[in-house]
């Protein structure tokens, strides 16, 4: 991409937050795992970390910390929202807009994908797509 790299570094809050629940169910989540996942999820601490296209994400809720660094146009291993192992291509789509196919390292299943976009006033929308959609919308 030629256009500037935006700048997603930042410690970000969740200021809402749409259907994830319904995403972990569609993924075969069971119950009991479900409600652990969504109420941890209410308010993760998602900390990003930028230079240039590489990009260092950390999240941290109640029940776990998750780390990833990746470098947008290059591959990378990591595992889907319900633990499973992909590689994922991370790729811009516009200048403020990051998607990622996420691709299964072994077995079948749904196919996800995430997206990461900051809008024009400041908010960072994170969606986790398996055709059906979830956002979560945060701030700094």
């Amino acid at each position: 991409m030629e256009n500037k790299v935006t700048d997603f570094s930042g410690k970000w809050k969740m200021r809402s937050s749409e259907n994830f629940e319904e995403l972990l169910k569609a993924l075969g989540v069971n119950v009991f795992l479900r409600k652990i996942a969504v109420r941890a999820a209410s308010s993760p601490a998602v900390e990003i970390t930028q230079q240039g296209e590489s990009l260092s994400i950390k999240t941290s809720t109640s029940v776990r910390t998750t780390h990833v660094s990746f470098t947008v146009g290059q591959s990378f291993n990591e595992t889907t929202v319900d633990g499973r192992p992909c590689t994922s291509f991370p790729k811009w789509e516009t200048d403020s807009k990051i998607v990622c196919e996420q691709m299964l390292q072994k077995g079948d299943g749904t196919v996800t994908a995430w997206t990461r976009e900051l809008t024009n006033d400041g908010e960072l929308i994170l969606v986790n797509n398996d055709r059906r959609g979830c956002s979560l919308h945060q701030s700094l």
